[in-house]
Parts: C-alpha cells; sequence; structure tokens
C-alpha cells in the first residue's frame, strides 16, 4: 500500500475547510487543517508535508507570510493560494511568494484536485531529473553529490560537504577552468587569503580520493584556477 500525499490546509472559515479536508481526504490524501498561520506554522514545523494549501485572508499570520516562513523551512514545498478576492495585485504578490498555483474563491473542487496532481507529478519529475544530475560518472568513479559519496564497485569514500561542493564544480566545469574566485565565493562565501588556503587543503584530499581512478587528474592552472582531467 503506497503512503498518502500529506497536505497541510491553512483556512480560518470552519466550515469551508471542514468541506475541502473531507472532500480531499475521500481522494485519498491525508490533510491536517488549521485554522490560522500561527497555528499552520507550528504544524509545519511539527511534521512533514507534501504540499500545503494557504489561505490568503487570516488572522494572527497571513497566508503571504506563512507561506515565506515555510519557505525558511523547506525552499521545495509546493503550495496553494485561496482567495475570496481576485486582485491582480494579491496575484502577483502570491506568485512572488513562490506559489505553485492560485484558485479564487467559490472554485470548482474538481479544478482544485486536477491542480494538486499537476503540481505533485511536476514535482516529481524535477525530482527525478535532479537524482539523475546528483549522480555523476568521473572517469571509473561514480560521485553522488547528495550522499556525498564516491565509489568504485563496492569501495565507497564519503566526502565532507565542501568536499562534494568542490567536486561538483571540478566535473561542471570540466571542459574549461574552475576559477578560484568563483570557488571561493559559492563554497566558502569570500574570496580572501585565509579561505583560499582551505580551498588548498580540500583540494589536496580530494586527490587522494580520486586516486582511486589513476585516469583522473586536478591540475593547476597558474593563477586562475583548476581544471578535471578525466582520462579515457
Amino acid at each position: 500500500m503506497s503512503q498518502k500525499i500529506k497536505i497541510l490546509l491553512v483556512e480560518d472559515d470552519p466550515n469551508f475547510g471542514s468541506i475541502m479536508k473531507s472532500y480531499l481526504e475521500l481522494n485519498d490524501f491525508e490533510v491536517v487543517l488549521k485554522a490560522d498561520g500561527k497555528q499552520g506554522l507550528a504544524a509545519f514545523k511539527a511534521e512533514p508535508f507534501d504540499i500545503s494549501i494557504l489561505d490568503v485572508m487570516m488572522p494572527e499570520m497571513d497566508g503571504f507570510t506563512l507561506a515565506k516562513e515555510i519557505k525558511k523551512t523547506n525552499k521545495d514545498i509546493p503550495f496553494i493560494f485561496l482567495t475570496a478576492k481576485s486582485l491582480k495585485e494579491d496575484m502577483l504578490e502570491g506568485f512572488k511568494t513562490g506559489a505553485d498555483d492560485y484558485i479564487t474563491k467559490p472554485f470548482d473542487s474538481e479544478v482544485l484536485l486536477f491542480k494538486l496532481h499537476a503540481i505533485l507529478k511536476r514535482n516529481i519529475q524535477r525530482a527525478d531529473n535532479e537524482a539523475v544530475v546528483n549522480e555523476m560518472k568521473i572517469g571509473k568513479l561514480v560521485f553522488n553529490y547528495s550522499l556525498r559519496t564516491l565509489s568504485q564497485g563496492s569501495l565507497t569514500q564519503q566526502l565532507s560537504p565542501k568536499e562534494a561542493s568542490l567536486l561538483k564544480m571540478l566535473f561542471t566545469a570540466r571542459d574549461g577552468i574552475l576559477l578560484r574566485k568563483d570557488a571561493l565565493e559559492k563554497i566558502w562565501g569570500n574570496d580572501n587569503y585565509f579561505n583560499g588556503r582551505s580551498m588548498d587543503v580540500f583540494i589536496a584530499r580530494l586527490r587522494k580520493c580520486l586516486k582511486a581512478d589513476p585516469g583522473i587528474e586536478i591540475a593547476n592552472i597558474h593563477g586562475n584556477g583548476f581544471r578535471i582531467i578525466i582520462g579515457e
């Protein structure tokens, strides 16, 4: 039996919220209903959800503010705004906040259901694509960025977060040069002398990890950065 999709529904109208909750549960979703933004945020922080449906006009905390707070906890969760108003400004604000869709009350429940399935399908496809991108073949080695592992057959090395980030940047720039400045600013947050010395240490560690395939080399490009060379 597959696990049900879990929805956080935040709606301050108790009758409308109850009807929506029952309808979604009849369509095989698991639904947690909260009556205002503060309750919704507490529920979101307490347990994982797959998608959120947020009313815009609510006491304690409005839907836009709630969405921004939710994004701080999970930037990838999709959400739909519900509103009784069809003002262009509100819709633009919703999409600026990162909404996947926006529905004006009253609405056809089947339309909401269709939008939910479309958003969830899109997110699954995106996750699958990211999983493929996260696993890279580097010579005879397989690098999984998400898991931070470098494998060859049954042998697996665990990389640190900075080592994994460096290797990903090196591999992405394999047809050119990974500039020191770019790596320092993206991974260390600042291009200064001390961070530069730290990066050199991590490059040395990566070279040791990559020795599992003698055909791989991280070359210094004097004054510029590094290049990963992958033999046949």
